[in-house]
C-alpha cells in the first residue's frame, strides 16, 4: 500500500492487492451506488487477482485507489497499470501506435475497468457526489504523478462520466445491445417476445431453434449452487475450446471459476446443451438477483451444431429471464447481429485523459467526430427496430 497527497479533504491510499481493502467496507460502498454490479464486488475482484488472471504478470498491475476521511472509506475504484490493451473492449491500439511513432511510451497506462468484462455500471464508488468528483481528480493526479501517458475509465455510468469529464477527461461513446423488459406492456414469455418481432425476424429465430432441436439437442439449466464442480469443469473445457479455436489463450484461469463457485455461486446461471447423452456446450450467464439484471458472459462448445451459439447464448437466457422476472439481459460487447434477436442498441461511454497536449488535442478532435457518427448510427439502428410498432 502507498499513501499519496490528499485531494480535497480526503487521504488517498493506493493498494497493489485488492485483498488489502476491507471487503465489507468496499461492498457497503458498492451497495450505495445507483448502478452496482456483481463484477465490482470485492470477492470478484479478489478472485481475478488471487487466481492469477489479472495480475502484473498478465499485464494487470493492481492500483486500487481509495479515498479516506479518518477511518471511513469514502470513495474507491478498481484501477490497474496496464502494459497492453487486451481484455478491455474499448480499442486504443491506434493511440498506442501514434505514441510509438513519435518516440513516446504509451504503456504502462492507468486503466480503471473490470478486467475482461465490458459491462456498463458504477466504476467510481463514492458516498456522495463530492467524493465521486474527488476520486475522479485523484485518478488523473495519480496518472500524472506516475508520469504515465494516459488514464482510461471504461464503461462508467452517467454520474461517473460527468465527474471524469469535469476532472479533465474526454468522453468516448460506443454501442452495445441489451434486451430490456417493456415496462408499459410487459412481455409474458419467450413466445410473446417472438410474436412482437417482425415476421422475418421471428421466422429466423424459429428456424434456428428448429435446427438445434432437429440435431437432437436439448438444454438443462443450473442455477447458483446447482453448478457443482463437475459442471464447472465441463464449462471450463468448453470455455477453453473457444479460445483454442481462435488460436488464443483464455484470460481466466480454472481457479478463478473455483473461487466463483465458492464465494459467489448465487451470481451464476449455466445453460448446458446435451446431444446423444453427452454435454456438448455451455453458456454462462451472470445474474444480479437484487436488480434482476442478467449478463451474457462466456460460451464454448465441444461439438459443432449449426445455430447452437444463438440458442445457448441468447434464446435460452432470454427465455429464462422472462420466466424468472428479470428485466434486463446484456449481450456483451459489439454484435449488431444481436439486434435481430431482440436486443436493442444502447449507448455506452468511456473516459480518457492523455498527458501529452498534442495527442490530447488530436484525440479530442477524433472523439468529437466519432461521437457524431456513433449518434447517427444509433439513430439508424433504432429506426430499424426488430419489434413491431
Amino acid at each position: 500500500m502507498g499513501v499519496s497527497n490528499t485531494v480535497a479533504d480526503y487521504v488517498i491510499r493506493v493498494f497493489s492487492d485488492p485483498g488489502e481493502v476491507d471487503p465489507a467496507a468496499w461492498d457497503a460502498l458498492l451497495r450505495e451506488q445507483a448502478h452496482p454490479l456483481p463484477f465490482m464486488r470485492s470477492a470478484y475482484l479478489r478472485a481475478l487477482h488471487d487466481s492469477g488472471s489479472a495480475v502484473a504478470a498478465t499485464g494487470w498491475q493492481a492500483q486500487f485507489i481509495t479515498l479516506w476521511r479518518g477511518p471511513t472509506l469514502s470513495a474507491a475504484c478498481a484501477a490497474y497499470l496496464k502494459s497492453h490493451s487486451y481484455g478491455e473492449y474499448v480499442f486504443d491500439w491506434a493511440w498506442a501506435e501514434a505514441h510509438q511513432r513519435h518516440g513516446l511510451p504509451y504503456y504502462p497506462k492507468l486503466l480503471s475497468a473490470l478486467p475482461f468484462t465490458p459491462v456498463p455500471g458504477a466504476r467510481l464508488l463514492a458516498r456522495d457526489e463530492h467524493a465521486r468528483h474527488a476520486l475522479a481528480r485523484a485518478l488523473v493526479s495519480h496518472a500524472q504523478g506516475l508520469g504515465l501517458s494516459s488514464l482510461h475509465v471504461l464503461f462508467p455510468d452517467e454520474a461517473d462520466a460527468r465527474a471524469l469529464e469535469e476532472a479533465g477527461c474526454m468522453i468516448r461513446h460506443g454501442v452495445q445491445f441489451h434486451w430490456c423488459q417493456d415496462r408499459e406492456n410487459p412481455i409474458e414469455d419467450f413466445s410473446d417476445l417472438l410474436q412482437r418481432l417482425h415476421r422475418d425476424k421471428r421466422k429466423k429465430i424459429q428456424q434456428e431453434q428448429r435446427r438445434v432441436r432437429e440435431a437432437g439437442v436439448h438444454f438443462s439449466v443450473h442455477v447458483g449452487a446447482e453448478i457443482d464442480e463437475t459442471l464447472w469443469d465441463l464449462f471450463y473445457a468448453c470455455y477453453c475450446q473457444t479460445y483454442r479455436e481462435h488460436h488464443s489463450t483464455p484470460y481466466l484461469s480454472r481457479d478463478f471459476f473455483a473461487r466463483q463457485q465458492r464465494d459467489m455461486p448465487e451470481n451464476w446461471v449455466l445453460f448446458v446443451a446435451h446431444q446423444g447423452g453427452r454435454a456438448i456446450a455451455c453458456s454462462l450467464v451472470a445474474v444480479d438477483q437484487l436488480t434482476r439484471h442478467a449478463y451474457g458472459r462466456y460460451w464454448g462448445a465441444l461439438a459443432h451444431v449449426p445455430c447452437l451459439h444463438f440458442d445457448a447464448c441468447y434464446y435460452q437466457p432470454l427465455q429464462w429471464c422472462l420466466q424468472q422476472g428479470y428485466g434486463r439481459f446484456e449481450g456483451g460487447a459489439q454484435g449488431e447481429h444481436k439486434m435481430a434477436r431482440g436486443l436493442m442498441p444502447v449507448a455506452t461511454r468511456s473516459a480518457h485523459w492523455l498527458a501529452d497536449p498534442r495527442f490530447a488535442h488530436a484525440v479530442d478532435d477524433f472523439l468529437k467526430r466519432e461521437g457524431a457518427h456513433v449518434g447517427a448510427y444509433l439513430d439508424e439502428l433504432r429506426e430499424h427496430s426488430p419489434f413491431k410498432a
